[in-house]
């Protein structure tokens, strides 16, 4: 089973590099290379780990951070989730062990109430 991909975003670590400590520094470069974002936008992209990231964007800050992709963006590999296998009921494998089975309660039935 192949290992399932995953990434750690270094643009804040990058930034601090480069004598940028707060997000909004990156306002006018981006700006300047045709890039409008605001603050909050911008307070996002260096904060949290972006899941989608347009290569216009990608690029802009590459070339106003003077890096590279891997500085910017590390890959790693996840170690896939195990699958436990499922315990047997005590007193041993019935029919009705995969679920609830015979203990289901019977369905309700609703009836109107009668009127004189």
């Amino acid at each position: 089973m192949a290992a399932k991909l995953d990434y750690h975003w270094h643009l804040r670590k990058v930034m601090a590099d480069r004598g940028m400590f707060s997000t909004t520094d990156l306002i006018p470069p981006l700006a300047e290379r045709g890039i409008t974002l605001s603050s909050s936008q911008v307070y996002r992209l260096v904060v949290e780990r972006p899941e989608r990231l347009s290569l216009k964007i990608l690029m802009a800050l590459l070339d106003i951070l003077d890096c590279t992709m891997d500085d910017l963006i590390e890959p790693i590999a996840v170690a896939g989730a195990v699958k436990k296998p499922k315990k047997a009921a005590v007193g041993g494998t019935a029919p009705d062990a995969e679920g609830l089975g015979g203990l289901r309660p019977k369905r309700a039935r609703i009836r109107g109430v009668d009127r004189p």
